[in-house]
């Protein structure tokens, strides 16, 4: 079979359910209407919330229908120019329509900044009030969590400057860092020829099994990302100083406090999370001794530790993955199999790998009137099966929850990665059911428990060093030295003595695009594995009537906080056990592999 039919050659997703093309006349008529609806939209209600004892409920339900529907139509431009852009950022028209949108969006924001403005300056009692009448039950928690931001928001010509300025700031060194990564190539000698790599494709080496090769892809990614390290040093210390510069001027006491706030957590939930995950550090050493051995090795190098065990993992074409992830969907819940087959069907799904592409994965469910869409990049590899369900999932989440109106279908990022999380362990386990031949049972559990390592363990080490790289900002600007040094102290607690890191290491951060686009983010993933390993557990006792409280779970969107969400779940994220539970499954699945590598080197004895 050729390797283009394992490459997805041709999955490209159709956005044509947005706009036919880059100059279709629709995205200005759309953005000169938005913009006729927003000067309308100030010339009726700007003056009418913070007013003397606040609005009747009836007028401010009116005003937020009516924002509602005009943020939904911005909300389809904005997703096209974006998606457009990730399927090619090197295609001029694609970068100049979405540098266009981003600045017509910004516009139009600040026509309608002042409802939200005058929102938060409405005194407590009457705020409260309102929240608590029946005629604005539907947008109860909309309005509570937006009113989290009062202590931080600045006068609306200061709110408007910031938008204003974000276009040549953060979201220009963001362009930068994603043309930059995207437009790499990586030479390799492979095959007897000099091949040039993208990102993805290089990354992907880090799983094959020639160990020879994973060595020198592993040199060839930080040699060509090392001669890149003044623009790369140069665009993470500029939007770690903004970032900084932005907490001083909204008063949060530290740079993580607004992703808090997103994320509709306190800091101490989530410095105890992880604490407890640095506790257990020592599950992931003992996982890569277990492997090194499984390997014949005396101990892992860093290029190791993605490498398959027992048998090969047979190549995947991008059918049988599309196959496999019903299959498991389908055993869980007829209507998320249902849901997650539309994306194959209706070309929601972009997986074929190709220069300019962006990097990595993710889901976009722009509005609940539209429809979500997947990027990922498949290499061929079975592990592409996981990324494939872990975007499905969250693009079933994205579908489920429809029902809810705009201003209630977006999650936070605590529980975005839920239904992420618990697609990919739907089809880990379908693999593993289905597999009879013991290596290739052990390699797919060893590769489980490597993505739970990635998961939970390395994005707690990312977390840890974007905390100790802004606080390291605040005495004066970085050097790459000085980058690279934060990030080698952050990685040393988790390898311990079970990996040796490479030089070319030191550079590991240079790539990750979650440190350039949205600033800590990485403890969210801790928080979603863990969540799920717990509610995992559940739905294997309780069985159906678990699928109805986990479909209806997605179906909320939004429109509550995760605390009052899961709490149908039994789930209490304060609890240092609650997160321990987590831990004790991931070791469960280590012990499950020592078991296993037995079974199989006393199979091989016999057959010796």
């Amino acid at each position: 079979m050729s390797s283009q039919t394992y490459n997805a050659v041709g999955v490209r997703w159709d956005l044509g359910d947005l706009f036919a093309s880059p100059d279709d006349p629709a995205i200005d008529a759309t953005l000169k209407s938005c913009r006729a609806r927003a000067e309308a939209f100030a010339g009726r209600y700007r003056g009418t919330i913070n007013a003397l004892g606040g609005p009747a409920p009836e007028h401010l339900l009116a005003v937020i229908l009516e924002s509602e529907g005009l943020h939904g139509e911005l909300e389809r431009v904005g997703a096209y120019a974006g998606l457009l852009y990730a399927a090619d950022t090197t295609r001029p028209e694609n970068r100049d329509l979405r540098e266009r949108i981003e600045l017509a969006l910004t516009e139009i924001g600040n026509l309608v900044l002042f409802f939200e403005l005058e929102w938060l300056g409405l005194a407590d009692e009457a705020a409260d009030r309102l929240i608590r009448h029946p005629t604005l039950e539907g947008y109860r928690h909309f309005l509570h969590q937006t009113r989290r931001m009062r202590p931080h928001t600045l006068s609306e010509p200061e709110e408007q400057l910031l938008s204003e300025r974000d276009n040549t700031g953060p979201r220009a060194f963001g362009r930068l860092f994603t043309e930059l990564t995207t437009s790499l190539t990586f030479p390799l000698e492979r095959d007897g020829s000099l091949q040039r790599l993208t990102l993805s494709k290089i990354l992907a080496l880090s799983h094959e099994a020639d160990r020879d090769l994973r060595r020198r892809a592993h040199e060839a990614l930080f040699a060509v990302l090392s001669k890149q390290e003044m623009v790369l040093t140069f665009v993470y210390d500029t939007l770690v100083q903004d970032h900084l510069t932005i907490d001083r001027l909204r008063r949060f006491p530290t740079p993580m406090t607004a992703r808090h706030v997103a994320n509709e957590i306190d800091a101490e939930a989530v410095e105890r999370m992880l604490t407890v995950t640095e506790a257990n550090y020592g599950i992931a050493q003992r996982f890569f001794q277990v492997k090194a051995g499984l390997l014949g090795l005396p101990k892992l190098e860093l290029y190791d530790q993605y490498a398959p065990v027992g048998q090969e993992l047979p190549r995947c074409t991008y059918e049988r993955g599309r196959d496999l992830v019903l299959a498991a969907f389908g055993a869980f819940s007829p209507d998320v199999a249902a849901a997650a087959r539309q994306f194959f069907e209706r070309r929601w799904i972009d997986a074929e790998l190709r220069p300019g592409k962006q990097d990595g994965a993710f889901c976009a469910s722009p509005a609940p009137h539209l429809h979500p869409y997947v990027l990922y990049n498949h290499t061929g590899n079975l592990r592409d099966v996981m990324t494939l369900a872990h975007e499905l999932g969250h693009g079933v989440h994205g579908w489920l929850a429809r029902k809810q109106t705009l201003f209630n279908y977006d999650t936070p990022l605590t529980t975005a990665e839920t239904a992420s999380v618990f697609g990919e362990f739907l089809v880990f386990d379908h693999l593993l059911e289905t597999e009879t031949d013991p290596r290739v049972k052990l390699a797919l559990l060893c590769g489980k428990i490597e993505d739970a390592c990635a998961t939970v363990f390395r994005q707690a080490v990312l977390t840890r060093f974007e905390q100790a790289a802004f606080a390291r900002r605040k005495e004066g600007r970085f050097s790459p030295e000085t980058v690279s040094t934060l990030w080698l102290e952050a990685n040393r607690p988790y390898y311990g003595e079970a990996v040796d890191l490479s030089d070319g290491y030191r550079w590991g951060w240079s790539y990750i695009p979650h440190f350039i686009h949205s600033r800590f983010y990485c403890y969210s993933y801790v928080f979603g594995e863990l969540l799920v390993l717990s509610l995992y557990r559940r739905y294997k006792e309780e069985g159906p009537t678990f699928v109805a409280k986990y479909v209806q779970l997605l179906t909320a969107g939004g429109s509550d906080a995760p605390e009052a969400l899961l709490r149908p779940l039994d789930v209490n994220f304060h609890d240092p056990v609650f997160w321990q539970k987590g831990f004790d499954e991931i070791r469960a699945l280590v012990e499950r592999a020592e078991e296993l590598a037995a079974e199989v080197e006393r199979g091989a004895g016999a057959t010796r």
